[in-house]
């Protein structure tokens, strides 16, 4: 079986900045989000959410969503090139 990559392409990229962009401007330490991820019923410690700002950890789909539900934004919101607020 063929061993997929884990490399972060673009748009795993530009999520990753948008979700620390919108996490700093709402005021939000990484710690509160984590746990507002968590309450949303997608568990997550601020390590994890620290890892998918910085790129070094991927993002699924459900992980996506329930940060844009946190940060009150739809999931494109962190895929386009500039976010919205």
């Amino acid at each position: 079986m063929a061993v997929r990559s884990l490399e972060i392409g673009p748009a795993g990229i530009r999520a990753a900045r948008n979700i620390e962009i919108l996490r700093i401007e709402r005021g939000l330490p990484q710690r509160e989000l984590a746990a507002r991820v968590t309450a949303l019923g997608r568990p997550m410690s601020n390590t994890m959410l620290s890892r998918i700002e910085r790129a070094q950890r991927r993002c699924d789909i459900d992980d996506l969503a329930a940060i844009a539900e946190a940060l009150h934004v739809s999931p494109l919101a962190l895929l386009q090139d500039s976010h919205s607020t």
